[in-house]
């Protein structure tokens, strides 16, 4: 996977005759218009956005993926990355999670009036970078004001739409006893990368979030290993400890956890000690959980670290027959202990 490019400096901030987003930036008039004239339509323009229209019309066949999602960090700037590239990679992140392959968004603002124009053009920035790294385009959107206030800084809403592979065999009720749990890198570095910055934490090494797109290769692995890959999720909010609750309930079978193989950063690892969290409930944005067929769990593994980020993929358990609709961990001592869904918000506004 090649590295992102830097896109500011090819893309220098056009001269404006404001500073400031205003609630007329929002009225849909002529600040509005300026407002995406010079900045939206002009820095991410396509044939089809470029149309202006309410909606996209396209030619579209096979199977498709839609999906949606909206995004609310605090900051909106942090270590490793921001809310634009952010909102690009969640959405093209829940398409990979269906077996596809990304290939439109749609992308709407909520901003704060008083946002000064210099952040949403570093934001509208990260986004142009985002969408030529991972191959979609933005095709139509919306933009809205509100009083200050009454949001914070900015909110943007995503929509997209992917092919589904032909391979692909993504479904929850294909999950069985016996089948391997596969997670694809290090736990917990987005929450805690975020938690870092708001609490003045220092380490000897950088925290940074793991916000990147996943597509290629849950991509690579439908290839490579076709309806053996039985489901596939991203542990964003809530973590993985949320993520695998949702799976032992929705397929009414009990996962067993081996803690001593849950990779996770040293410097993280530290830093949930420090502020009393769980890194199983610690929100993530660039790994995803595999369940695959036990017989070829081994070679997936294999596989996947051969892969750009996916470099300390690990068994981290299997699906079993106890405890149904519950999940266990495995100590590195050898008790077991439950691990339920989170229970109210263990972080706020990280994704």
């Amino acid at each position: 996977m090649s590295p992102m490019p830097n896109m500011k400096l090819s893309c220098p901030m056009p001269k404006l005759d404001f500073d400031r987003i205003s609630l007329g930036h929002g009225g849909g008039g002529t600040l509005t218009n300026t407002l995406l004239a010079t900045g939206v339509f002009d820095l991410l323009g396509n044939d089809l956005l470029d149309t202006h229209h309410d909606g996209a019309v396209f030619d579209w066949q096979g199977r498709t993926a839609f999906t949606t999602d909206s995004f609310v960090i605090s900051p909106i700037f942090f270590p490793g990355g921001d809310i634009g590239e952010l909102a690009i990679h969640g959405t093209v992140n829940d398409l990979a999670m269906c077996g596809a392959v990304p290939k439109y968004l749609s992308l709407s603002f909520i901003i704060e009036e008083g946002l000064m124009m210099e952040d949403f053009w570093r934001i509208l920035v990260s986004i142009k970078s985002a969408c030529e790294h991972t191959g979609v385009k933005i095709i139509t959107g919306d933009t809205k004001v509100v009083e200050h206030g009454k949001g914070d800084k900015i909110f943007i809403n995503t929509t997209g739409i992917g092919q589904v592979l032909d391979a692909a065999a993504i479904d929850i009720n294909r999950v069985e006893v016996g089948d391997a749990i596969i997670i694809s890198d290090v736990i917990a570095s987005h929450g805690i990368a975020i938690m870092s910055l708001r609490e003045g934490l220092e380490f000897d090494s950088d925290i940074l979030s793991d916000t990147r797109p996943l597509h290629q290769a849950t991509t690579s692995l439908i290839n490579q290993f076709g309806d053996q890959i039985k489901l596939l999720k991203d542990p964003t909010r809530g973590g993985v400890a949320s993520v695998l609750n949702e799976i032992a309930r929705d397929s009414q079978k009990g996962i067993l956890l081996e803690e001593k193989h849950i990779p996770i950063n040293e410097q993280v690892k530290a830093a949930c000690e420090i502020l009393g969290l769980d890194p199983l409930y610690v929100a993530n944005e660039g790994i995803f959980i595999s369940i695959v067929d036990s017989r070829c769990a081994d070679e997936v593994v294999t596989h996947m670290r051969s892969l750009d980020h996916c470099e300390q993929a690990s068994i981290i358990g299997h699906v079993v027959v106890q405890h149904p609709k519950q999940v266990l961990l495995k100590s590195g001592i050898g008790g077991k202990r439950v691990v339920n869904m989170m229970v109210g918000n263990q972080l706020p506004r990280i994704c």
